[in-house]
C-alpha cells in the first residue's frame, strides 16, 4: 500500500509561487531584458518620457553581478524606502558573457552614469543615450554637428535643438500641441517676445511657416571655453557646440602622458582602470607614487550623447562610459504612456511594440 503524501498547505503552496516567480524574474532580469523607463527629455522626439522598453543584455553579453549580496529585483534601495538594498561587503570583477554583437555607432544603450562614485559599478543609477563614438574614435562637436573620425555623424531622424522662437503675439498651449511641443519643451522668455523651444527641424521648418513666428534660430554656442565641460572647457575652450576633437580610449591604447593627455585622460584613468593610487602633480601622472610617462588602457570606452542635444546631460559633460559600465541595447518598447493626457489618451498607441532606431 503507497504512502499517503501529505498536501502542502494554502500558505506553502503560494510561498513556493511566490519564491519560484521571484527566481525566475530575476534570472530573466540577469540574463536576457530588463525593463527601463525613459524619466528625462534628453532623447527626445527619439525616446520620450513616459516611454517603457526593454533592454536586451544578449545583444552586448549579460554582465555578471558585481555587487552579489542584493535583494532581488532591486536597483540601489528597498522599494520605497531609503534603506539600501545591498551590501558592497562582497565586490565581483568585472566579466560578461559572449554577446550577439559589441557596442556599434549610433546604437541607442543603457548604461551606469560613470560619475555616481557613492555606488558600486552594476549599481549606479541607470542613463540611457546613444553612442555617437566607440572606442578608438576621434569625436569632435563642431557649431553642433557631430563629427566622428572627421566626417560627419549620422544623425538620428528626430534629434532636436533648441531654439530661440521670436512671435507677433503669445502662444497657447494649444498652439504648441498642434506641433506636437510638449510643455516641457518650450520655455517663455521674460519679455515676452518670444520662446526658447526644444525642437526637430522638421517641426521649426513648420513654425517657420507660421504667421505668428516672425523668426526662428538655432542656439549654437560659439567657440570659447564652457565650465562644466569634460575634461577641462574653459582650458582646452571647449563647449557643447564646439568641442574635441577627443580620441576615446580603447583597449591596449598606449599613449605618452604629456601635459595635454594628462588633462584629457588623467580622471579616465583615475576613476575606472582599477589603479588603487593616482595622483597629478604640476601636470604629471604618477601612479603608486611613481612618476608615468605612458600608460596602456585596460578597457574599451564609449562616448554618449543624447539626441535632444541642448538638453541632455552627457558624455560632454561627464566623460566617457567604461566598457564595464554597459547594461545592455535598448531594444523595443513595449508601453508609452503622456502625463499630459488622462485616462485612455495617455497611452501613446502608435508608439507601442515599436523598435529602438
Amino acid at each position: 500500500m503507497s504512502k499517503s503524501t501529505k498536501k502542502k498547505s494554502v500558505a506553502r503552496e503560494w510561498g513556493d509561487a511566490l519564491i519560484f516567480a521571484v527566481v525566475a524574474a530575476s534570472l530573466i532580469r540577469w540574463l536576457l531584458l530588463e525593463p527601463f523607463t525613459i524619466p528625462t527629455a534628453s532623447m527626445e522626439k527619439s525616446l520620450l518620457v513616459g516611454d517603457f522598453l526593454f533592454v536586451s543584455k544578449m545583444h552586448y553579453g549579460t554582465r555578471f553581478p558585481m555587487t552579489p549580496l542584493q535583494v532581488p529585483l532591486t536597483h540601489q534601495k528597498v522599494w520605497g524606502t531609503e534603506i539600501a538594498s545591498y551590501s558592497d561587503a562582497i565586490q565581483l570583477p568585472y566579466y560578461r558573457l559572449p554577446g550577439f554583437s559589441d557596442v556599434e555607432r549610433n546604437d541607442v544603450v543603457v548604461f551606469n552614469y560613470p560619475v555616481e562614485f557613492q555606488y558600486p559599478t552594476d549599481l549606479k543609477t541607470n542613463y540611457i543615450k546613444r553612442a555617437v563614438g566607440i572606442s578608438g574614435d576621434v569625436i569632435e562637436v563642431r557649431a553642433g554637428d557631430a563629427y566622428v573620425n572627421n566626417e560627419l555623424a549620422a544623425k538620428p531622424e528626430e534629434m532636436q535643438y533648441s531654439y530661440d522662437v521670436i512671435t507677433n503675439r503669445p502662444l497657447t498651449e494649444d498652439f504648441f500641441n498642434d506641433y506636437d511641443i510638449n510643455p516641457e519643451s518650450h520655455l517663455t522668455f521674460s519679455d515676452g517676445s518670444g520662446y526658447l523651444v526644444f525642437a526637430t527641424d522638421e517641426v521649426i521648418n513648420r513654425l517657420k511657416s507660421s504667421p505668428v513666428v516672425t523668426s526662428a534660430t538655432k542656439r549654437i554656442q560659439k567657440s570659447g571655453g564652457e565650465l562644466g565641460i569634460f575634461p577641462d572647457g574653459m582650458t582646452l575652450g571647449w563647449n557643447r557646440d564646439n568641442y574635441g576633437p577627443l580620441k576615446i580610449p580603447a583597449e591596449g591604447w598606449t599613449i605618452e602622458m604629456t601635459n595635454e593627455n594628462v588633462m584629457k585622460y588623467s580622471f579616465t584613468i583615475e576613476k575606472y582602470e582599477g589603479l588603487e593610487n593616482v595622483e597629478v602633480k604640476e601636470g604629471q601622472l604618477f601612479i603608486d607614487g611613481q612618476k608615468v610617462d605612458s600608460y596602456t588602457f585596460k578597457q574599451n570606452y564609449y562616448f554618449m550623447m543624447g539626441d535632444n542635444r541642448h538638453d541632455s546631460l552627457d558624455s560632454r559633460y561627464w566623460g566617457f562610459v567604461p566598457e564595464d559600465h554597459i547594461v545592455g541595447k535598448a531594444w523595443f518598447l513595449w508601453l508609452s504612456l503622456d502625463k499630459h493626457e488622462s485616462m485612455f489618451s495617455k497611452i501613446r498607441w502608435s508608439r507601442i511594440f515599436s523598435g529602438i532606431n
